[in-house]
């Protein structure tokens, strides 16, 4: 799956965004941006295989954090540009 379609549903979208400020666990997750946990997981795991996000478990909770930095950047006018460029984010302890 390429990274247009990985970004190309709201909802991965939604979890990206609240990824960004910090790691969540799963039904954290899925409560912030709406949705039920099993789909939550379902979008999660394609988050992963894209290279998006990982996973990690303190106790019984399992984590998502972003591993990439995604920027998305496009512009109207006499020279359009469409650019989505991501790379890899800092390890920061």
């Amino acid at each position: 799956m390429s990274l247009f379609d990985v970004l190309g549903s709201k909802a991965r979208l939604k979890i990206i965004r609240e990824l960004s400020s910090e790691p969540r666990y799963v039904s954290e997750l899925a409560d912030r941006v709406g949705m039920d946990g099993k789909t939550a997981v379902h979008h999660l795991s394609t988050l992963e295989e894209a290279g998006i996000v990982e996973s990690y478990r303190t106790s019984r909770r399992k984590y998502y954090r972003l591993t990439k930095r995604i920027e998305l950047r496009a512009s109207p006018g006499p020279d359009p540009m469409f650019l989505l460029h991501a790379d890899e984010v800092e390890e920061t302890d």
